[in-house]
């Protein structure tokens, strides 16, 4: 059963999910100690463990990165190919039209295999000062957004993990805003941001608790 949208006025996204304006998540995920919800189990960086699609265009940038990205990573994830290409598959929405998923390594993604948490991408990144965008799969940095058929959505996997259970946190839409911007420009954070205005205007309004 599809969720209930909202009109955008925007060339190629049409709609977005009105959950993207509604639901929640913490702001920052590395001070967040990631849960299973269902279980309570603790597994950091959950989000991650399977791995994700990189368009060829994200797959070829973080190859030319290799030499930066690789001294990050533990010694065994370093000697492994960094894709599965054994089962491409074709995606308009993407730019190149075919992704490919990150290999997988001790129940994560092959980018967690380090001494820290988080994505050996951005960290990389951030301690060697290049810019991460365009290189870090796009997929992740919109998360827990996604995309498809002129429409904005929530990842399916976002209610399994326990950063979408926090209501003090902001909406799914603040914290992927500059991600949507930078990935699809400004004309669709204007857009969102109009229909995000006409949500939060039909909402009800709660009473202060005295």
């Amino acid at each position: 059963m599809s969720e209930p949208a909202v009109e955008l006025d925007h060339p190629r996204f049409t709609k977005a999910e009105l959950a993207v304006f509604t639901r929640r998540v913490v702001a920052d995920c590395m001070t967040h100690r990631c849960a299973i919800h269902a279980s309570g189990e603790v597994k950091l960086d959950a989000c991650c463990q399977y791995g994700c699609d990189v368009d060829l265009y994200e797959r070829d940038a973080l190859l030319a990165r290799a030499d930066q990205i690789r001294p990050v990573l533990r010694a065994e994830a370093r000697a492994l190919p960094w894709f599965d290409e054994s089962e491409p598959e074709r995606d308009p929405d993407t730019p190149s039209g075919t992704v490919v998923r990150t290999a997988v390594l001790d129940g994560g993604c092959l980018f967690l295999a380090h001494d820290r948490r988080g994505c050996a991408i951005h960290r990389a990144s951030l301690e060697q000062g290049w810019d991460f965008r365009g290189v870090k799969p796009s997929i992740c940095r919109l998360f827990p957004l996604s995309y498809g058929d002129g429409m904005i959505v929530v990842s399916d996997d976002y209610p399994d993990y326990s950063c979408a259970y926090d209501a003090s946190a902001p909406t799914l839409y603040r914290v992927a805003r500059d991600a949507l911007a930078d990935l699809f420009g400004e004309a669709l954070v204007h857009a969102m941001d109009a229909a995000e205005a006409r949500v939060l205007a039909a909402e009800p309004k709660r009473l202060p608790v005295v």
